[in-house]
């Protein structure tokens, strides 16, 4: 089997998608888990886990599909979907040279 071209970046991009699946379903499962044994009696924060594991299996499933199928637009949408996210992840970044002892 050669790695080379769009294969390897297929198979990277159809690897990278399932990790984010399983890291998904962990979330749903451990949010459900908590709430039926207990541990959490917020119905806001078990809402919100399990709404960002339903959006972040979403995202990868499209990803997945784009990628298996090469569909330029499903993988055009993932791709802008990850951008957008990681703008606002890091739109407030402080930056660790002003104030080291800050980021201890």
């Amino acid at each position: 089997m050669v790695c080379g071209g769009f294969a390897c970046s297929k198979n990277a991009l159809c690897a990278l998608n399932v990790v984010y699946m399983l890291v998904s379903l962990l979330l749903i499962g451990v949010a459900a888990w908590g709430k039926g044994l207990g541990l959490v009696s917020s119905i806001h924060i078990i809402g919100g886990v399990i709404a960002v594991g339903v959006f972040l299996l979403l995202i990868a499933v499209a990803g997945l599909v784009g990628a298996v199928n090469h569909h330029q637009v499903l993988l055009f949408f993932f791709l802008q979907i990850l951008g957008v996210w990681l703008a606002m992840r890091f739109r407030n970044q402080k930056d660790p040279r002003a104030n080291p002892s800050a980021f201890l």
